[in-house]
């Protein structure tokens, strides 16, 4: 270990590549560097887990939301670190900037990305992608900075006292991946649930700036010139105040926000364990709408015309005992209930936060007509894979799969040629199983890869299609369905056991307004956008 330098005496200007003139012993300031790298470290995984969090549920497909964020961002530390290279020589003073500027970008950067998906996300144009540049351009500033935190910060601790390269490397490098490893959970389990994305990202922008600021004016300030001091401390109060005023009003703007989003009407917003519901409408004659994650999925009249569409034609035959997949909010078990000789319906549901809503709210609760409130329904919250392969007792007659769009990554599995099978497995030798497969119209790829993966998994499958009448209904897994000129459709697949497919009939005692010759034509429209040769998708290899 090379010895450290003797001191500057009284006076002399600040040093830029000797030994730091430090208040503490070099011990203690190597712990304290030390420490400041895990604070930011922490700081760091936040802001990159927050631009995933945000850009998934915003923009959807979140395998390729995470893809793009995690590429860029590593993309740019790899530029930011030889960038830092030219601040070498100010150490100090350029840690002490790149945090406050970090700070303000990554704290900002959820109420950003929110503002432009709120209010520009349906102007179309050259602003329908205005979230996917903005989610790149931060985050390619956050890598740029956070990738110019770890040369100057093995400057400043070479600084204090020199060892060899390898172990500064590994002191530095223990710290950054344990903060990283504390960043990781505190954003799942403490700043998500307890604080939201917006006031989570605020006060993560908060800590970082404090941690590098006290770093650098309390121990390195030795090393900066006064007018570089006062220049550090009035960027990170100007940071500090900019923040805490952003926190101040995170309130109001996420209402404006909101409205702007699910307009004027919304009664409900509330974040469960598994998603965000909103629910608009609903009381004194107006519409309700349902939102899970942004995402339209019940609205308006069209609501009727979805689920009768979705239930009734697979209760021509046998249906004593009905399985819902989903369903959470009770609308599906309204269809199933209204035709006689239904004893039993079971309901599987991810989202407890959903069945209680279904329950208890008097705007949703009266759209499903009270159906959780019938002694036949049973509801069982789990994962729809996990509990088909524990499933144990009779078969059912009818399974509904009421999940939603393929097209979203977190339900693929749902549309996997092991889920099929295992939804075979509990379904009785003459029953039925009905799949709402997405849209036909703008994603016939994705339909008929539903329809192949079926086939597959031993079920002969009938395909319709039913249009919907309200504009505001998405059609598809994301926002970008509402800017499409496609007609908006919901397609369905009607599968049965065998090779024989399943004839597409209205019961006998139907009361709704599907008529069968409305299904027939339905059912020739879907055809007509049959795509051939298509693979069946898996829980290794999904290709939707």
């Amino acid at each position: 270990m090379i010895e450290p330098h003797a001191p500057a005496p009284p006076g002399a200007p600040p040093s830029r590549t000797g030994p730091a003139r430090l208040p503490v012993r070099p011990g203690t300031g190597r712990f304290l560097v030390l420490v400041c790298v895990f604070v930011c470290a922490a700081c760091g995984l936040v802001y990159e887990l927050e631009l995933v969090a945000f850009a998934s549920y915003l923009i959807g497909d979140s395998v390729t939301q995470a893809s793009v964020v995690l590429s860029v961002m590593v993309f740019a530390m790899g530029i930011g670190s030889l960038g830092a290279k030219r601040l070498r020589w100010h150490a100090a003073a350029g840690f002490g900037a790149v945090e406050s500027v970090l700070a303000l970008v990554g704290g900002c950067s959820a109420m950003a990305l929110y503002a432009v998906f709120a209010w520009t996300a349906g102007w179309g144009g050259m602003w329908a992608d205005g979230p996917r540049c903005l989610l790149v351009a931060f985050s390619l500033a956050i890598g740029l900075l956070i990738g110019a935190e770890v040369p100057l910060l093995m400057e400043l601790i070479q600084r204090i006292r020199r060892q060899d390269a390898g172990g500064a490397v590994a002191d530095l490098f223990a710290a950054d991946y344990v903060g990283a490893l504390v960043g990781g959970l505190a954003f799942p389990f403490l700043l998500l649930p307890f604080l939201g994305q917006l006031t989570g990202a605020l006060l993560t922008g908060t800590v970082n700036v404090v941690a590098g600021g006290a770093l650098v004016l309390g121990l390195f300030r030795r090393d900066l010139t006064r007018r570089a001091r006062w220049t550090l401390l009035l960027a990170g109060l100007t940071v500090l105040g900019v923040l805490a005023s952003a926190a101040a009003l995170a309130g109001d703007f996420e209402r404006a926000a909101r409205h702007a989003v699910y307009g004027t009407d919304v009664r409900v917003a509330v974040q469960t364990d598994v998603q965000e519901v909103v629910l608009s409408g609903g009381t004194g004659g107006r519409p309700l709408d349902l939102f899970l994650d942004g995402r339209l999925r019940v609205g308006g009249r069209d609501e009727h015309r979805y689920h009768e569409a979705l239930v009734r034609p697979a209760l021509t035959g046998p249906h004593a005992r009905v399985l819902i997949l989903g369903g959470g909010d009770g609308l599906a078990a309204r269809e199933v209930l209204r035709h006689r000789g239904v004893r039993r319906v079971d309901i599987v549901e991810l989202d407890p936060g959903l069945v209680d809503l279904a329950r208890r709210d008097p705007g949703l609760s009266a759209a499903n007509g009270h159906a959780l409130a019938d002694p036949r329904v049973h509801v069982t919250t789990a994962d729809a894979l996990a509990w088909l392969r524990g499933a144990r007792g009779p078969a059912y007659d009818v399974v509904v799969a009421d999940l939603p769009d393929p097209g979203i990554t977190a339900s693929t599995k749902l549309y996997s040629q092991e889920f099929y099978g295992l939804a075979r497995r509990v379904l009785a030798r003459d029953g039925r199983l009905v799949v709402h497969a997405g849209p036909v119209t703008p994603r016939p790829r994705a339909f008929w890869t539903v329809a192949a993966t079926l086939r597959t998994a031993g079920f002969a499958v009938s395909p319709y299609r039913v249009l919907g009448h309200d504009s505001g209904f998405a059609a598809g897994p994301d926002r970008s369905a509402d800017t499409s000129r496609a007609p908006r459709d919901w397609g369905f697949l009607l599968a049965a056991p065998g090779t024989r497919p399943p004839d597409l009939r209205v019961p006998r005692d139907h009361s709704g307004t599907l008529t069968q010759g409305q299904l027939t034509a339905d059912a020739r429209a879907a055809e007509g956008t049959r795509v051939e040769g298509l693979p069946a998708s898996t829980l290794v290899h999904p290709r939707y």
